[in-house]
């Protein structure tokens, strides 16, 4: 692979890995979507439940009297639960305010007789302090833990399980719960987990001890306080098991959530505080990945991206690229399944981004090099033309001559002429075939410059003296008006290729008895060569195209004149290489006039004889 296609490939990657981690950065809702997603998807079965509730629903508070009754009938459904014997009952119901005094002493009895008791607290004033049960509940319970959950977007996903407000922590329900159903005396922290009764639980104390809730496939066994009422029987169901009591009525919850399983229905705050301590018992968590790994994973993805079509083309690139996109959408659930929490969004834009970018470099480069080789195929093909066209002269000489030779018995002098004519020719022919191939290889960027100086006046003369016998067939003369006595630098046999090729066509070009002028001077560091004739000329809008190969003007077709149009193609070339340039004047039926502007040193102008 070459340097530059790896640097382009280099910075695909660079560039998709950038954009994928703003776009993650960007990109929680989606994230947020796709975990609900992937929640729904690897929900695990059915699994017996440790906990249960006790739930005042609409029809209880119909039947019961309403929240006016509310203490009175939760203290007779207690006291059926507390001879059952459960494991712990937590009360999801923040008991701050003084009711009737016959119902709270009611309540107040009821509680004192519940194992492992734990009420609930509240942070009020935006959270500068706590609001806690009054002091005669308050003296009944275990542990007070908070009800705070902390939703995205409408939906509660996690929540955390210690709350601070002024100076006092306190732990989420659902882990004061579990503490009290291992018979655990506290819970034991360090700087990535806590410890209960043996259990590991990871939350990181930088993350504010947040837990994924692991939701159950089912929803958690529910008894209501009038179902307990008519059929005192189902307390048995609440033995040794965790019972949460709360509001599930919607009319009177406060608390409800939209939840990865429950859609666009609405799950109370008292259930999702089951599903926590679910979670928690179960030990089945859910752990966000580190930074540093969702970052490794996006940037593994955006490189296997750019590797699939740097080291492929065609249909493996494509295959290979298809397999990265699929594993960009894989295994963020395949790790999920396994309990680790990856960042979707990220990962798949880099997938994407790096693809469709080393996918884009690749086309772009395999059509630049389908072009170079289209140009080269139309270059040889021109060359080929060029080589018909410019060779057909010394060749017809050489042809004839050598049949001269030998069909007729030709005195010795004669023949020493004719031999020396195939001698010039084929030597002409060998220069012609060298200024051809140097012209290919500048054009072609294979080939540097000759640098070496030589006179204006001596390329002139040579090819004055070149061209002077087709002049003289059609009786044209040639007329060098001044030369000035100026030094150019570059490649001699080049640029007589070119002066002689504007020779040649003023003459072919220009009607018999007519006059072309050549002329050279300077001006400041420049030479300006100049080759005059008094031809067909050309219409305004032809002199833009006549250095396209192969180009021809409407007038030269018209006249019959024989041509390829390659030579102003090359001549343009030799003259661009020499960093000068050409400058065109022309009128129908008025001549031409090719100025070639080329740098030079200059010296003293003099006047040819």
């Amino acid at each position: 692979m070459s340097r530059k296609r790896a640097a382009g490939y280099l910075a695909v990657l660079a560039a998709s890995f950038t954009l994928a981690m703003v776009a993650g950065w960007l990109g929680e809702p989606i994230d947020n979507g796709a975990y609900d997603w992937m929640f729904r998807l690897a929900r695990p079965g059915p699994a017996k439940t440790q906990s249960i509730l006790l739930s005042i629903d609409e029809e209880s508070l119909a039947r019961l009297g309403g929240m006016r009754r509310l203490r009175a009938f939760m203290a007779e459904g207690l006291e059926r639960v507390a001879a059952a014997r459960p494991k712990a009952v937590v009360i999801d119901l923040i008991l701050a305010d003084e009711d009737d005094p016959e119902q709270d002493a009611a309540l107040d009895a009821a509680l004192a007789k519940l194992p492992g008791l734990v009420l609930s607290c509240d942070m009020v004033d935006e959270g500068r302090r706590w609001e806690h049960p009054l002091p005669r509940f308050k003296r009944r319970a275990a542990a007070v833990g908070h009800v705070h959950a902390e939703p995205t977007g409408g939906v509660c996903r996690q929540l955390p399980l210690v709350k601070v407000a002024g100076r006092e922590r306190r732990w989420a329900l659902a882990l004061e719960a579990f503490r009290l159903s291992r018979g655990a005396a506290h819970i034991v922290e360090s700087p990535e987990d806590l410890e209960v009764g043996g259990v590991r639980i990871p939350a990181p104390w930088r993350e504010s001890r947040m837990m994924r809730i692991r939701y159950a496939s089912e929803p958690v066994e529910q008894i209501s306080f009038w179902e307990l009422k008519n059929n005192p029987a189902l307390a048995e169901r609440f033995r040794d098991r965790v019972v949460f009591v709360g509001m599930v009525a919607q009319s009177a919850a406060a608390d409800r959530f939209m939840t990865p399983v429950s859609g666009a229905q609405t799950m109370a705050g008292v259930e999702i505080h089951a599903n926590a301590f679910e979670t928690l018992a179960g030990g089945r968590f859910l752990v966000s990945a580190s930074n540093v790994a969702a970052a490794a994973l996006s940037l593994a993805l955006a490189a296997a991206g750019v590797a699939a079509f740097a080291f492929r083309t065609g249909w493996l690139a494509y295959a290979a690229a298809a397999v990265v996109l699929g594993l960009a959408h894989l295994v963020p659930y395949w790790m999920f399944t396994r309990g680790i929490v990856y960042p979707f969004f990220a990962p798949v834009s880099a997938a994407w981004l790096s693809v469709v970018g080393a996918g884009a470099l690749q086309f772009v480069t395999v059509r630049r090099q389908l072009r170079r080789t289209e140009a080269e195929k139309v270059r040889y093909q021109h060359a080929m033309h060029f080589v018909t066209h410019e060779m057909r002269t010394p060749l017809t000489a050489i042809q004839g001559s050598s049949e001269l030779m030998s069909r007729y018995n030709l005195s010795e002098e004669k023949r020493k002429q004719i031999a020396e004519l195939i001698n010039s020719e084929s030597k002409r022919l060998a220069r012609m075939i060298e200024t051809f191939l140097s012209v290919e290889r500048l054009s072609a960027g294979q080939m540097q410059l000759k640098k070496e100086a030589f006179p204006v006046r001596d390329v002139l003369d040579a090819c004055l003296a070149r061209a002077r016998p087709l002049a003289e067939r059609k009786q044209i003369r040639l007329n060098l008006e001044e030369v000035a006595e100026a030094i150019l630098t570059g490649d001699r046999e080049l640029m007589e290729y070119a002066v002689y090729n504007l020779l040649t066509n003023a003459v072919k070009y220009s009607p018999a008895e007519t006059v072309v002028t050549v002329s050279a001077r300077t001006e400041g560091d420049h030479l300006r060569l100049s080759v005059k004739d008094q031809g067909i000329g050309m219409e305004q809008h032809e002199l833009r195209k006549i250095f396209q190969k192969f180009y021809r003007t409407s007038r030269a077709e018209k006249s019959g004149i024989v041509g390829t149009g390659i030579g102003l193609s090359i001549v343009e070339q030799i003259v661009t290489h020499h960093g000068g340039r050409i400058e065109v004047t022309s009128a129908p039926g008025k001549g031409s006039c090719f100025t070639l502007v080329l740098p030079a040193q200059a010296g003293t102008r003099v006047e040819p004889a």
